[in-house]
């Protein structure tokens, strides 16, 4: 008789399948599954979570990058150092690394950690969980503080959930509301969005660099255009979050996303119409002197349009509801901006709340048309 074939080391009977869930999630990071299919009645494409988790990380690189050299930009102006190009560009480069490990190393652990206990494949969504957060936070926010709002995140918002697909919030935008409510000093004023230490030089005093926002809630229109013009809000030579300054360059990342079918534009264009909409109503009512289109520049409102709100495990699945799930984060954030005085950036608070709503709406979609259908058979 022919003598029977071992299993593979880590298949199952092997001596190492415990490990089997981790050589997994490597082995089809780097290359196409082996089980795909071949023939019949199946849906066959080029294309799978992995591949769709890694475009939208390709496109949030142009955001990452252009929030590097920003980093190093606030830093050199403010302290009034003179640095080049590439050391600006270096620095922040340098500022903004640890973030990343920390942001991968706590998330990607609890992720494998998980998905060996129960025997099942590690999710993906994690991938762009990882490169988000960083892109959000201040770049000075102490490293111990993000590791536990990743790990708050990844076991409270996605595990307990079930994994990548069951969760009901963005995962990264709580990991900020949680940076946000349990150290408010690190996550607000006017002395946290500008690195303190630069190299060579150890810490220093802190110099104050207020946001635009911060900036058009305390002294209006006067006091923001005195100090940033609407083209350097544009461009993004501003002080905030690493990857939410640029416009052009969230432009890029969104026009990749639409190109390749990745994320909504239904839900971008209806988060833009919302808050340009409840911009010129506060306008008109005197609830500000900023006219409408500088709500989409300030703040993280366009990077949160493009990057959290099209997230499409938390957002509305239906094409009607994605426009009124849009429409209603954009009206949201501005509102929270213009009659919230203690919080002056609505669009985490406005995505999140409309994550809890997203089911909510899509029902409401489903009964309209279905009582429209029912009608519409009943008098034919």
């Amino acid at each position: 008789m022919a003598e029977e074939m071992k299993p593979g080391l880590f298949e199952k009977g092997g001596k190492l399948y415990w490990l089997h869930s981790s050589i997994d999630a490597f082995d089809t990071f780097l290359r196409v599954p082996g089980t795909v299919t071949a023939k019949g009645a199946h849906v066959r494409d080029g294309i799978d979570l992995k591949r769709v988790m890694i475009m939208v990380v390709i496109a949030l690189v142009p955001a990452a990058l252009f929030g590097m050299y920003n980093v190093g930009l606030q830093t050199s102006t403010l302290y009034g150092l003179n640095w080049t190009f590439w050391h600006m560009f270096f620095y922040g480069l340098l500022r903004m690394l640890p973030l990343f490990v920390v942001s991968y190393a706590v998330g990607l652990a609890i992720e494998f950690g998980s998905a060996q206990i129960r025997g099942e494949e590690v999710n993906e969504g994690y991938l762009v969980t990882g490169f988000l957060i960083p892109l959000i936070v201040p770049v000075d926010v102490p490293l111990w503080m993000l590791a536990l709002a990743v790990a708050f995140s990844v076991i409270f918002v996605k595990e307990v959930f079930g994994g990548t697909g069951m969760n009901i919030w963005n995962p990264a935008l709580v990991a900020r509301a949680f940076l946000f409510f349990s150290y408010p000093s690190s996550m607000s004023g006017s002395s946290v969005w500008v690195s303190k230490t630069w190299a060579g030089l150890g810490d220093v005093d802190a110099i104050s660099a207020a946001t635009p926002l911060a900036i058009a809630h305390d002294a209006g229109i006067e006091g923001l255009t005195s100090q940033y013009s609407f083209m350097d809000m544009f461009y993004g030579f501003i002080p905030g979050s690493t990857g939410e300054t640029s416009v052009i360059a969230i432009l890029l990342g969104a026009i990749l996303l639409v190109w390749t079918g990745v994320a909504s534009w239904k839900i971008m264009v209806s988060s833009v119409a919302g808050g340009l909409l409840i911009g010129w109503l506060g306008q008109l009512g005197g609830a500000t002197q900023l006219p409408c289109y500088y709500q989409l520049v300030m703040g993280g409102f366009l990077f949160g349009s493009v990057f959290m709100a099209t997230d499409p495990v938390t957002a509305a699945q239906t094409e009607t509801g994605k426009w009124i799930y849009g429409f209603l984060v954009g009206a949201l954030a501005v509102i929270v901006r213009l009659w919230n005085p203690g919080y002056m950036e609505g669009m985490m608070l406005a995505i999140l709340l409309m994550n809890t709503m997203a089911p909510l709406i899509d029902h409401c979609v489903v009964s309209v048309h279905t009582s429209r259908r029912a009608k519409k058979a009943l008098t034919v």
